[in-house]
């Protein structure tokens, strides 16, 4: 039986502007109510580079009752900046475990074969995906070694501040070694070329004897999104050009985020996909799988962009036919004075009632 229900929840990633500009806590206070009453979640993986904020909600979700799986991350950095950034962080997980005992889970990282330097070439992440070296070293596996070695140094220096159990969000193509880990995680979208693949991607984690956690997994709002890989799913199809140049100083006022192509939004298509995969859950908890937290509940990355997805119409922007990513439900910046607000969500059931904001 799965003992974990969860949704990651964005603080603020930053990834050449930060996908939470403005961090209000009454708002995070008000969504994490949501998550643990209306989505009915009992856990609840907190990401994003401020520490400060990571903290600051992970405490707030803690004392609602909510297991916390502390998720900082610093992406595009060198392993060393990397791996200093980690033991800051578990400095925080433990200070937090020692409050809220067996109730903190330290999460030392994500996908680091795409988040990070130094395991395939390239400063940037488009700069590693773009490299021809890339695809080579993932046919090849020759990223698991750097992988693995940081992996192994990384929860050793963890181990030696933090207490508590320890795991780290995979990809499906980085062959782990779980030793290190009490919990087995992976980010697992059942989409594009892994649809008929999902279970048996995931069979080889259970001879691990550990817990294993599908720590994201989601699905795009727009027809056709069922079809396409994770990365095509995460934003893959926002303008990045336009997206910078918006939250440039003052000239970003004057450029509004637009999508590379057309799409036609399609919901249910969300609704259809995130059930399916819910009742696959059912079905591997038998062999092993303790949980499934769904991709990020909240990732409000411009107020342009969160129009975009699901909320009412704004004087600033107007809404366009597509989710830009593929979150389940999306935050309405700009109402920070109405927090306890009805919350529009993406999976409302055809020919039922959208709540809306005053």
């Amino acid at each position: 039986m799965l003992n974990r229900r969860g949704v990651c929840y964005d603080v603020g990633h930053v990834m050449g502007i930060n996908w939470r500009p403005v961090f209000d806590a009454r708002v995070v206070h008000r969504e994490l109510e949501i998550i643990r009453n209306d989505l009915h979640c009992n856990a609840v993986r907190i990401g994003g580079r401020d520490l400060k904020r990571v903290t600051t909600a992970a405490e707030d979700a803690l004392a609602q009752g909510l297991e916390v799986w502390f998720s900082a991350v610093a992406w595009d950095r060198s392993p060393d900046d990397t791996l200093a950034y980690i033991e800051k962080a578990a400095v925080e997980a433990e200070r937090l475990r020692l409050r809220w005992p067996d109730r903190v889970v330290f999460v030392i990282g994500q996908e680091f074969t795409l988040f990070m330097q130094g395991i395939v070439p390239g400063k940037m992440l488009m700069n590693r995906v773009k490299n021809p070296a890339f695809r080579e070293s993932l046919m090849s596996g020759r990223h698991n070694a750097p992988l693995n070695a940081f992996l192994a140094r990384t929860a050793a220096a963890v181990r030696r501040v933090y207490n508590g159990p320890l795991t780290y969000a995979s990809l499906p193509f980085e062959t782990v070694d779980w030793g290190p880990f009490d919990i087995v995680g992976i980010d697992h979208y059942r989409m594009g070329p892994a649809k008929e693949r999902y279970v048996e991607m995931l069979e080889p984690l259970f001879a691990t004897g550990k817990p294993v956690v599908n720590t994201e997994f989601g699905m795009g709002t727009y027809v056709g999104a069922d079809e396409k890989g994770m990365l095509a799913n995460l934003g893959g199809m926002v303008d990045v050009k336009t997206l910078f140049a918006h939250a440039l100083p003052l000239v970003g006022r004057l450029v509004r985020p637009r999508l590379n192509g057309r799409y036609v939004r399609d919901e249910e298509l969300q609704a259809r996909a995130l059930t399916e995969r819910l009742r696959y859950s059912t079905g591997l908890a038998s062999m092993g799988l303790s949980s499934r937290p769904s991709s990020t509940r909240s990732i409000p990355m411009t107020k342009t962009l969160s129009t975009i997805s699901t909320c009412p119409p704004r004087p600033w922007s107007r809404p366009s036919p597509v989710a830009s990513t593929a979150r389940p439900t999306r935050t309405c910046p700009g109402n920070p004075r109405h927090p306890s607000a009805p919350w529009p969500t993406t999976t409302v059931p055809s020919g039922s009632t959208r709540p809306t904001y005053p």
